[in-house]
């Protein structure tokens, strides 16, 4: 039901979450998409069915690029996911990505642990993630929350998983997919709740119930997690080959979640993420600050990673003061 992307929106409005306009199915051909896009209006995307990571996903500002985009979409989402089925969507300008993280057992408990703000991106691929969403009201993450639960009751879902969601500069909410599985960013919600989700995880798939109530689950300061990836930081082209050495920082509010070691060598053949650092303070700036340091203590010789990005990012005066969207990261690499 979720795995699908055209059945996941239908599981979604048949449980009275707002999505994004858009078909209603999987597009015939492009001349489909040309009338599904005259109708919702541009700028639209094209987005493959069983697509993720940013992959098989391209913005039409017009007609002449919604007929040049949608073989390329087609071509990429079958080499990536064996699939040649697309969709389209109306183009949310300027959005916040807010995801939330579920629980539910095999005895009808579902639960969220709040949400995380993974707006940092680039070409869709997420670069750091923030939990909680700074830019959310109080009622806007009840909200969210009691959303992300009602999908996940409505298709039935027993694990851990991730329910995504735009939030349009209006304020409303529209769900974009729902990812079965724990996600690269669980990290930040365990650090802000306490709750180890892997841990969760298995007891969910022992038969055990949830060792949690929605009310026993709070958040506790924030927290936020940048990506390492093995590219070139000015081309962003994968960079591949020996780590000479390598250091995690430390110290009180960090964790390193990685498998580098000094002689390890980097494949070519996988996502280029090698490590993710991840911070907690009482309040965002401790966090912030913690991540500041835990980058310079970071050392990766022997291949290139995109730290120095990291390392701008945090000290740019648009992430210390919250003020960004999914566009942020790209305008910034630009200036």
């Amino acid at each position: 039901a979720m795995g699908d992307k055209t059945q996941a929106r239908k599981t979604a409005i048949a449980a009275g979450v707002p999505v994004t306009p858009g078909s209603e199915g999987n597009l015939d051909d492009v001349e489909d998409a040309v009338r599904q896009a005259e109708d919702v209006g541009y700028p639209v995307m094209l987005k493959a069915t069983s697509g993720g990571g940013g992959r098989g996903i391209r913005r039409c500002d017009n007609e002449k690029e919604l007929r040049q985009n949608y073989e390329r979409v087609i071509s990429e989402a079958t080499k990536a996911f064996g699939s040649a089925e697309v969709f389209l969507e109306k183009c949310i300008i300027e959005p916040r990505h807010i995801e939330v993280q579920v629980l539910a057992d095999h005895h009808g408990n579902v639960v969220h642990l709040y949400e995380r703000d993974c707006s940092i991106q680039r070409r869709n691929q997420k670069l750091i993630e923030v939990a909680p969403s700074p830019q959310l009201s109080e009622e806007q993450r009840e909200t969210i929350g009691n959303l992300a639960i009602q999908v996940t009751r409505q298709c039935g879902y027993v694990n851990a998983g991730t329910v995504e969601f735009l939030l349009d500069h209006d304020d409303s909410f529209y769900f974009m997919e729902m990812n079965t599985r724990v996600q690269v960013e669980h990290p930040v919600s365990e650090m802000v709740t306490g709750v180890d989700i892997v841990r969760e995880q298995l007891r969910i798939a022992s038969g055990l119930p949830l060792q949690y109530t929605q009310d026993e689950i709070k958040i506790s300061g924030h927290a936020l997690e940048c990506r390492i990836n093995a590219e070139d930081p000015q081309t962003f082209v994968p960079s591949p080959g020996k780590v000479k050495h390598f250091h995690a920082p430390g110290g009180n509010g960090v964790r390193v979640d990685s498998h580098l070691y000094s002689g390890y060598t980097v494949p070519p053949f996988y996502d280029s993420m090698v490590a993710k650092l991840i911070t907690w303070g009482d309040d965002r700036e401790i966090a912030r600050r913690r991540m500041k340091n835990a980058l310079d203590e970071l050392v990766v010789e022997g291949i290139k990673t995109n730290q120095a990005l990291h390392r701008k990012l945090v000290r740019d005066g648009g992430f210390k003061q919250v003020d960004f969207t999914i566009h942020y990261l790209e305008k910034l690499i630009r200036d």
